[in-house]
């Protein structure tokens, strides 16, 4: 869609389509940048050669940088594919968010619990950033609003400093360096040194650490809201020195150039494009709209108009508890200003829903932005519904679960704001860079076209029955798995059976995620050995990896069943190598690089209608591995590509859990129907897998039993009967990698470099430009 350009109406300037995207997260989850800017430059190898010619090795080096782990999840390190997406595509793109002085936390395993420890990854310094104390900008908090005949004023505030750090973005081979700006929270000098005139300087020094405590530590929560004060104080923190930054390149008529010389907003949305990564950054609407009208003195309605073309929304979850929902008080004392916007903005939305459906209060009630109740509430997603041009989800069944429930009433109202636009994952880092063994196999093939255009892996289809081809992908995924047991036999002290299936589940604990399936398949599994023990097994290595929240106990309880049932298994000398159970502790992006390519089987097992899209799912298709899961997010989608037949598809579809949420779910049925299940049940229950403590997971029980919102019993039967043909496949070697090379020949679909193409066609107004620029040295046109 190619958009033309149009001149101004007020002051007769050029307006092109929006030349800058600004990607606003309070997450980006990079992992580490040595080897990603190796990849993307074209200088691994000539890096590789000359490290060696100093008598060191690039791989040890490698494995001293500190993860960048700014980000929890999913919508962190999604953010940081599409931000090699954007560069890759040759877009002028921005990202913003916080420099967190300690990121996502270290784990510890502590006999078999999970213990935090902070990350402190600043420590020795970060050579990919550059502060920019020149670009530093006040942004304030509290104080009071003042009505005046000249306008509106926010007075009294107290000023913290946001510094800006930037980190390069390079494009893959195109020359294109894009920037990732972080803000790090700074006490201006007078900071509380009111405090000094009665003579507590040291205090009102100290007292400094308040306002730089904004940007000091990474919330650990995924898919789950904690209204903390600190939190929203970042969330605005973010917003307000982004939008300040953003206001100045747009006045600067020349790149480089920092006098203001644009004094007029209209062809503001066709310079600029906000993406709001979630809601985290919602604020960005009542904060554009008071620099709008109480600073720049826009018309209120003009102003309204500027902001809703620019910003644009994307819906990262539905379920319910993830959903931000701010305390009013907390806003009067806090925003003032943003407040008395955002009822402004409510009401004019209010009044055009009651224009258009006289009579139905239930709909008021339901459209509002300001929830009434016991505590008034704002809810942060319907203020950026009504804020947007354009409101995403990330997968075609999570934008129609969108669509038909969450936004209904808002999808009825203005159907043409929603969207779909379907995760990817960046090929360079989660092939190229992470599994270069099969990068290599895949252009002796078919040409390196794949990299930048990763549709082209529908050209290995004609390669299905290669049997030279076969042969050299199972030897490429047999060389990583060696690789991966030698590193897992050094960290765990657990021998592991390299030609077993290598069955991986990585993601955030979360009960929805349903690690206590895969769980119970282990028991299961288990079981049958001990009942059996002269019968051929297929040898499998079970390993589960992630985080849980700090404060969210049923996760931790989860992670301490899994330490216990490898704690029994891995010592049974009935099972030897057949089953082994591994916890891969401090799961990260440089530790999913090492797995993704070893997986034989991943496992994308939600309840259906609960995960948005994963992006997990589709670094383990495009690395050979294959998908045991639910038809949910992007699981979907793969199926569709790939033929539902070469994924192992099992369960529930989402009609099915709505209607067992009508008739209601009874884990006690499935409890005594299904013997193996009912026998895992009573093992965990009777403290089985935890004899120093036979009550130690009663409340897991007690969960699965009375309160499992996720209905895990409800698909155990389906489960273990897919898991038997996932066996039978596997133990024919060539049939399974056949599987896998369809598998890899349709996950081109899921690169970001598509995503990010769709999003700048169809919601930034922007075409991405394939033109490589010049390198430095030559001179440029």
């Amino acid at each position: 869609m190619l958009v033309k350009a149009k001149y101004c109406a007020v002051c007769k300037c050029l307006a092109l389509p929006p030349q800058r995207i600004y990607y606003l997260s309070l997450e980006f989850y990079m992992g580490r940048t040595l080897q990603n800017t190796m990849v993307n430059l074209g200088l691994q190898n000539a890096c590789d050669e000359a490290i060696y010619q100093l008598g060191l090795d690039l791989e040890e080096l490698e494995e001293i940088e500190e993860d960048a782990g700014l980000g929890n999840g999913g919508l962190g390190r999604l953010a940081a594919c599409f931000l090699d997406s954007m560069a890759t595509l040759g877009l002028a793109a921005y990202g913003y968010g916080i420099r967190y002085e300690f990121g996502i936390f270290n784990q510890k395993i502590v006999d078999g619990w999970q213990v935090e420890e902070a990350d402190d990854w600043l420590r020795y310094g970060n050579p990919w950033e550059k502060a920019r104390p020149e670009y530093m900008l006040p942004v304030h908090f509290y104080g009071r609003v003042d009505h005046t005949p000249e306008g509106v004023k926010w007075i009294d505030t107290q000023i913290v400093l946001a510094m800006p750090y930037d980190t390069p973005v390079p494009g893959y081979k195109n020359n294109t360096v894009n920037t990732m700006r972080l803000w790090s929270a700074k006490a201006p000098n007078d900071f509380n040194l009111q405090e000094f005139n009665v003579g507590d300087y040291i205090e009102a020094v100290l007292d400094r650490n308040l306002a730089e405590n904004i940007s000091r530590v990474l919330y650990p929560n995924d898919n789950f809201f904690e209204g903390k004060e600190l939190r929203l104080k970042q969330e605005y923190f973010v917003v307000a020195a982004t939008l300040q930054d953003i206001i100045r390149r747009f006045k600067s008529s020349k790149f480089g150039c920092r006098d203001p010389v644009r004094t007029c907003f209209e062809t503001f949305p066709d310079k600029v494009a906000i993406q709001l990564n979630d809601t985290h950054p919602a604020l960005s609407i009542p904060e554009l709209m008071r620099i709008l009208v109480d600073v720049e003195k826009v018309d209120w309605d003009k102003a309204w108009e500027i902001t809703k073309r620019t910003c644009a929304y994307t819906n990262h979850t539905v379920l319910p508890e993830a959903l931000e929902r701010w305390p009013v008080s907390m806003f009067e004392k806090l925003l003032p200003r943003h407040l008395e916007i955002i009822y402004a903005l409510n009401q004019m939305h209010l009044d055009r829903v009651a224009a258009l459906y006289p009579g139905d209060i239930d709909r008021l009630r339901r459209m509002s932005v300001i929830e009434e109740g016991d505590c008034k509430r704002i809810n942060m997603a319907h203020l950026c519904v009504i804020g947007s041009h354009a409101v995403n989800g990330v997968a075609r069944i999570h934008s129609d679960i969108v669509k038909n429930s969450v936004f209904k009433d808002f999808y009825e109202l203005e159907p043409e704001k929603f969207q779909n636009k379907t995760n990817g994952i960046t090929p360079r880092r989660w092939l190229l860079l992470c599994n270069p063994g099969l990068a290599d196999i895949i252009a002796e093939k078919i040409g390196e076209g794949f990299i930048t255009d990763l549709s082209q892996l529908k050209k290995l289809l004609d390669f299905i029955n290669n049997e030279t081809f076969i042969r050299d992908v199972a030897k490429v995924k047999q060389e990583n798995k060696l690789k991966f047991a030698a590193y897992l036999e050094e960290q765990y002290k657990v021998k592991i059976n390299p030609s077993s299936m290598f069955d991986v589940q990585v993601k955030r604990i979360h009960e929805y995620k349903r690690q206590l399936l895969n769980c119970l398949h282990a028991i299961t599994l288990y079981n049958r050995i001990r009942s059996d023990p002269s019968k051929s097994f297929v040898p499998r290595t079970i390993m589960i990896g992630g985080k849980a929240a700090p404060g969210y106990h049923m996760a931790k309880m989860i992670i301490k069943l899994i330490t216990s049932i490898g704690e029994v298994i891995n010592n049974d000398p009935y099972v030897g190598d057949r089953l082994k159970v591994i916890f891969l502790e401090n799961y990260r992006v440089s530790l999913a690089e090492k797995v993704i390519p070893a997986a034989d089987l991943s496992q994308q097992i939600s309840t259906a209608g609960t995960e948005a899209s994963g992006t997990g799912n589709m670094k383990f298709m495009v690395n050979g591995a294959l998908t045991i899961g639910t038809m949910d997010g992007a699981n979907v989608e793969m199926a569709e590509e790939a033929n539902e037949e070469n994924l192992f598809i099992f369960g529930m579809r989402v009609e099915d859990v709505e209607a067992l949420d009508r008739q209601g779910y009874n884990a006690q049925e499935y409890y005594e129907r299904l013997p193996e299940l009912r026998q895992a049940i009573d093992q965990i229950s009777s403290g089985f897998f935890s004899p120093r403590d036979p009550g130690c997971f009663r409340d897991v029980v007690n969960m699965l039993m009375y309160h499992d919102r996720f209905k895990v019993f409800a698909d155990y039967e389906a489960y273990i009967k897919c898991q038997g043909q996932v066996d039978q496949l596997f133990m024919n070697s060539r049939e399974w990698t056949k599987k896998v090379i369809r598998n890899i020949a349709c996950s081109g679909k899921f690169s970001s470099d598509r995503t990010i193409m769709e999003y700048a066609q169809e919601i930034w107004g922007v075409e991405p430009s394939a033109t490589k620029i010049p390198p430095p040295n030559l001179p440029r046109d």
